[in-house]
């Protein structure tokens, strides 16, 4: 099994070159939030549990030579320490190493985090430039603050649920791990801005970001749209958006979708589709006008897109100037032309076949895209230490106790390698 280079030696590019995260989340919302700030050049120290690590090393099939192909969509570019925090010594490393860093992120339980002591006023007394995140199901506050947090969860409290699914059907999940993604967005974005003040003067901060926060900013204009007086939504195929037509339809072999923006689409779209009148009624001028009359118009639209394949479709809409697009699989996605063209698919160093997904962004000022792979669990666990000025004797003496472990070898193995 190979590896690239660690972040430390390669020195990345990037807007956040020189900052150091000491990341202790596990799962997916606080791992994306610090791949996102390693792919901007962040040097992101991963703290995992020896032995097993970040549960989601755990998370398949899929494993490719055993990496978890969830695990590493969201923890390339990081390095990883293996450190025993139940062990008086191995939390004493876990201060030593936040007192020089920039920010640290956890996603632990509020009881865990005081029982620990890790909490923002302990650790921001002995370093008050740090930037301290937490990440959570519900939040630092309020009655649920206690709980645990899944995506599942989120998007359930959150009504995001309520809207999706089949007409008539029961809610459904949004089918990825939404909440997680957006939350590490969010974490990512906040991070980022307490940096700009950080780097400025030297002010640390504490950041909240929660799942369910996330989630109820995805459904801001949807609750927007509830408490100025629009019904109370319910699953309904993805029709009941306040724009009409803006939905999938099934075509002579496959679903496309159309989306609709504005007046003058709208009568682009109906002449492409040879429905004159409905292009001239003027009842269907505006949005309003269509959303009364959508029964009468998905009708007309269907019966018409019903007699056409999906790429002659696209092909007069496209002549239309109307948005469109075929519901593309994932085995179309991944050879997508655009995906290609972007760069969108980075695969993992030393892994045949396992693949990360580009971060949603690009900077000019980043060439190519910071690719470094994703580390095995501890193999940083030495370069860490010794980059926080821990003496050799000691070193050796924590791999000796269990308290940390190196290069993902089991303890008792490593034990004996360092005696």
């Amino acid at each position: 099994m190979t590896f690239a280079m660690s972040g430390a030696a390669k020195k990345p590019l990037g807007p956040l070159a020189g900052l150091r995260v000491v990341d202790m989340t596990t799962s997916y919302a606080g791992p994306t939030a610090s791949m996102y700030l390693a792919d901007l050049g962040a040097d992101v120290i991963k703290v995992e549990k020896p032995r097993a690590g970040d549960d989601a090393r755990g998370w398949g099939p899929p494993f490719i030579d055993g990496e978890s192909a969830w695990y590493a969509s969201a923890n390339r570019n990081k390095r990883s320490i293996a450190l025993d925090l139940r062990a008086p010594e191995g939390l004493a490393t876990l201060r030593s190493l936040v007192a020089t860093a920039d920010v640290f992120m956890q996603n632990l339980n509020p009881a865990k985090i005081e029982r620990l002591g890790i909490h923002p006023e302990a650790l921001r007394a002995t370093n008050p430039r740090l930037i301290y995140c937490a990440l959570s199901g519900f939040g630092l506050d309020g009655p649920a603050h206690a709980q645990p947090g899944y995506d599942l969860a989120a998007q359930a409290r959150s009504g995001l649920m309520s809207v999706t699914g089949a007409r008539g059907g029961s809610p459904q999940r949004v089918s990825t791990a939404l909440s997680d993604i957006v939350t590490g967005m969010c974490a990512a974005l906040a991070i980022s801005a307490a940096v700009v003040r950080q780097r400025a003067g030297g002010e640390g901060d504490t950041i909240d970001v929660s799942l369910f926060d996330s989630d109820l900013a995805l459904m801001a204009p949807r609750i927007a749209s509830f408490l100025a007086g629009e019904p109370e939504p319910a699953p309904s195929g993805g029709t009941d958006s306040v724009l009409a037509v803006y939905q999938s339809f099934p075509t002579a072999d496959r679903d496309i979708i159309v989306a609709i923006g504005n007046d003058g689409m709208w009568v682009r779209f109906a002449g492409a589709l040879g429905l004159t009148e409905l292009a001239a009624d003027a009842q269907l001028r505006t949005n309003a006008g269509r959303r009364e009359h959508r029964a009468r118009i998905i009708d007309a639209v269907r019966n018409v897109l019903s007699t056409r394949t999906a790429e002659e479709w696209l092909r007069t809409l496209r002549e239309a100037n109307v948005p469109a697009s075929i519901v593309q699989s994932l085995s179309e996605v991944v050879t997508d032309e655009q995906t290609i063209a972007r760069g969108a698919l980075l695969p993992v160093a030393g892994h045949d076949g396992l693949f990360t997904v580009h971060s949603p962004f690009r900077l000019a000022s980043i060439g190519h895209a910071r690719n470094e792979g994703v580390a095995a669990l501890g193999q940083h666990t030495r370069e860490i230490l010794d980059e926080a000025g821990v003496e050799p004797s000691r070193i050796e003496k924590l791999l000796r106790d269990g308290v940390v472990v190196d290069a993902g070898l089991p303890v008792g193995e490593k034990a004996v390698a360092g005696a």
